[in-house]
């Protein structure tokens, strides 16, 4: 048989004062969840309310239940979540930035798998270009013909123009 949370009407003010302080849809959801619970609903009932299932509700007032009012609103992030420092993504650029200059073509997935060896573990491609767009690199490319150039009926009508004004 599962085990059956009981709230208290402590519970449930406690529940209604951190609803009017929160600006979180999601987590208000959830508050909502377990005040409902709290004042005596089915799981059914309040799954139908809140448009959810049963079994995240009770998912909800178990987390409510073992961590409080802090399980139920979302976690803060905080800090950078960069795997090396600025100077150390600038360092490793560095050795690709003198080959681009020297006119030859540097492929993303060179640079990557030079990051993921320093860095120890695999990284997603989009990473990379994260790196790039704050080191302000872009993508050049050679144009495969230059946007002004005459039509090839064009060129061979000159050509015979002036390979006959030759003759």
């Amino acid at each position: 048989m599962p085990k059956t949370y009981r709230l208290t009407e402590a519970d449930v003010s406690q529940v209604k004062k951190a609803r009017e302080i929160n600006h979180d849809k999601q987590a208000d959801k959830r508050l909502r969840a377990v005040q409902l619970r709290g004042e005596g609903k089915k799981n059914e009932e309040i799954a139908a309310t809140l448009e959810t299932s049963s079994d995240m509700i009770s998912f909800w007032v178990c987390a409510y239940a073992k961590g409080g009012i802090g399980a139920l609103l979302p976690k803060k992030r905080e800090g950078h979540h960069r795997n090396i420092s600025f100077e150390d993504e600038a360092e490793l650029l560095a050795t690709f930035e003198e080959r681009a200059n020297a006119g030859q073509v540097v492929e993303v997935s060179e640079i990557k798998q030079k990051y993921q060896d320093l860095v120890g573990h695999v990284i997603g491609s989009g990473q990379i270009y994260f790196v790039l767009a704050r080191h302000n690199w872009r993508k050049i490319k050679p144009r495969s013909r230059h946007p002004k150039k005459a039509s090839n009926e064009a060129i061979d009508a000159s050509k015979k123009l002036t390979l006959g004004s030759k003759n």
